[in-house]
């Protein structure tokens, strides 16, 4: 099998983003917009792939590099941009330092096509195999060509050159088959074509698509076969310029991994208003409600329910578990059969254990709630451990936090704290014991103790008749 290897360009600024950060760091569904075309070389088999960085070299590397962990990806500098045969030109010392020599085909990809397919890169390399053309490239039809390089081709279909917006007459304008900027290459043909490449033209650059006028002319002299081409739709080879581009790459994207979701088992009740970045897992017969937002590396079992408007970011839900509509939810775990929300957040570290209840506006921060135990209302529990089968009463604080240094509350399996009641951390109230309501507790509560701190009630009779402000008889009006 022949070997492949790939290069994207991603040494661009983007200009028409208007922002300070690199065009191929803007997020799509949660990754860098650069990170699919690498994502895709590598599914359809290059390797390796050369990433040609420029604008924000080390930032894009850094941010590029941890995505790809144990797959063949180098980087290469343009450090000046002269244009996309320039960018191509500064991966060949990257490519022939991995190895990789005049033998084998060169995969060539922009950096900002975020739609693009393994499978339609395996039928660019099975047309140019099968044509056994030097060069093989991706084209699309659009309505509107205008700012494309057009596909220029000869009475017999034979592609002759690919001429850009400002190079091309009047009638090449007319032209609406254009070029994807994707291109498959022998190895061979491309580095000589390089290195005989010129830039006059109307940008003064080195355009990459002089190499399909070099294997035109060579087609045309007989020593191989003319450019093979394959058609992709114009969506998925569309490139990312500005924002409203990005937004539109995001929606499709999206669509995409919902169909895919949906097939698999999983009901989105309305795909239109449901988010899920790169990366999120969903297991078969659970159920995403409208405006649920599901990010980062955030894994559901099957069979969770996911209530409208719950945003889950690098969170872990087992099986049956049920998050209620409105949840806020972060770098925390879910077991099976829980129960959360609605209304309620969970911050880092929060980890609801085997059929535990979280109920509204109870907030969890880097603490455990054991099998069955419930917080069902209004309360925070930070830096607290809580054993199985707890009752937290509504109102329930744990005081974690004196200015300075943070400390633990313990609470055993089978405690019962009443409502409004104040643990005061450090402390640990025992396997059975009571708490109640209103305590504030500031020492360890013995296991099957009662612990209350509020004193005698007392009723002053006639206190309001004798006390309170007297009531202004005077008429108003």
């Amino acid at each position: 099998m022949e070997q492949i290897a790939a290069v994207v360009l991603a040494a661009g600024k983007g200009t028409r983003m208007k922002s300070d950060k690199a065009k191929v760091l803007h997020r799509v569904c949660g990754r860098p917009i650069a990170y699919y075309p690498i994502r895709a070389a590598l599914s359809q088999g290059s390797s390796p792939v050369v990433v040609v960085v420029g604008h924000q070299a080390e930032a894009v590397e850094k941010e590029l590099s941890p995505l790809f962990s144990g797959a063949r990806i180098e980087f290469a500098l343009q450090a000046e941009q002269l244009g996309t045969g320039h960018a191509v030109m500064s991966a060949e010392a990257a490519l022939r330092k991995a190895g990789f020599g005049d033998r084998g085909s060169v995969l060539i990809l922009a950096g900002d096509v975020p739609l693009i397919t393994p499978e339609t890169l395996q039928r660019l390399v099975r047309a140019k195999a099968e044509s056994k053309a030097p060069l093989a490239l991706l084209t699309t039809r659009v309505k509107e060509p205008r700012g494309y390089g057009r596909i220029v081709r000869n009475a017999k279909g034979g592609i002759e050159r690919i001429v850009e917006e400002r190079d091309a007459t009047p009638e090449e304008r007319r032209i609406d088959e254009v070029n994807a900027s994707i291109y498959l290459c022998d190895a061979g043909f491309l580095f000589s074509a390089l290195s005989r490449m010129g830039r006059s033209n109307a940008q003064g650059e080195y355009y990459l698509t002089d190499i399909v006028a070099a294997a035109s002319a060579l087609a045309r002299e007989g020593r191989v076969p003319w450019p093979a081409s394959v058609e992709a739709s114009e969506d998925e080879v569309s490139g990312i310029n500005d924002r409203a581009q990005l937004a539109t790459s995001a929606a499709k994207l999206q669509e995409r991994r919902l169909t895919e979701l949906m097939k698999d088992g999983v009901t989105v009740i309305d795909p239109s208003v449901t988010w899920l970045e790169e990366g999120v897992e969903v297991g078969a017969d659970s159920i995403l409600e409208p405006m649920v937002s599901l990010r980062g590396k955030t894994k559901l079992g099957k069979n969770v329910e996911v209530g409208q408007g719950s945003i889950l970011v690098d969170v872990e839900v087992a099986d049956g578990a049920k998050i209620l509509p409105y949840c806020h939810m972060t770098d925390s775990k879910v077991g099976k059969g829980a129960v959360v929300g609605p209304f309620a957040r969970l911050r880092p570290g929060a980890d609801i254990r085997e059929d535990a209840h979280v109920g509204n506006f109870v907030e969890l921060k880097k603490s455990v709630l054991g099998k069955g135990s419930k917080a069902n209302h209004l309360s925070y529990l930070g830096d607290a451990v809580i054993g199985e089968g707890c009752n937290i009463g509504a109102g329930t604080i744990t005081c974690n936090y004196d200015g300075a240094n943070k400390f633990v509350t313990t609470i055993e399996d089978g405690a019962f704290v009443g409502s409004d009641t104040q643990l005061v951390a450090p402390l640990t109230v025992g396997k059975g014991a009571y708490v109640g309501t209103g305590t504030t507790v500031r020492e360890d509560v013995p296991a099957g103790s009662l612990a209350v701190s509020a004193g005698k009630q007392r009723n002053i009779e006639g206190w309001v008749e004798k006390k309170a402000p007297k009531k202004s008889s005077k008429k108003t009006g």
